[in-house]
């Protein structure tokens, strides 16, 4: 009933510049959390940066200063703004969100399909 759509990845030189775009949509009463994961070939998946629904944001340490995490509340969408990208940001990047369905119902994690970023010359 919950889709979200990530959109925004591509190839970029280092040093370059992408914005990652997630619209939520579907079957949703309200949203908490919204937040970007990626996962590297052979690596974890990890937390890259999230906004809670209050407002609050939390980054990854390798990215703090370079992303920026906001959010569109009335479009239920989340971005991520990319500067001074490095090799080693590439990864699949994937979209969660926290979402209630109905006023009954407790909160649970959704995801994107995740849209992949390559950072290279």
């Amino acid at each position: 009933q919950v889709q979200l759509v990530e959109s925004g990845g591509g190839l970029v030189q280092p040093g370059g510049s992408l914005r990652l775009s997630c619209a939520a949509s579907g079957s949703i009463f309200s949203i908490n959390d919204m937040g970007w994961y990626r996962q590297a070939p052979g690596k974890q998946r990890e937390l890259v940066a999230a906004a809670s629904g209050v407002g609050w944001t939390n980054y990854a340490d390798s990215v703090k200063g370079r992303f920026t995490v906001s959010r569109d509340y009335a479009k239920n969408t989340v971005y991520l703004q990319m500067n001074s990208l490095k090799p080693e940001d590439t990864a699949v990047y994937y979209c969660k969100a926290e979402v209630r369905t109905d006023w009954g119902s407790k909160s649970r994690d959704y995801w994107g399909q995740g849209t992949q970023v390559t950072v290279s010359s």
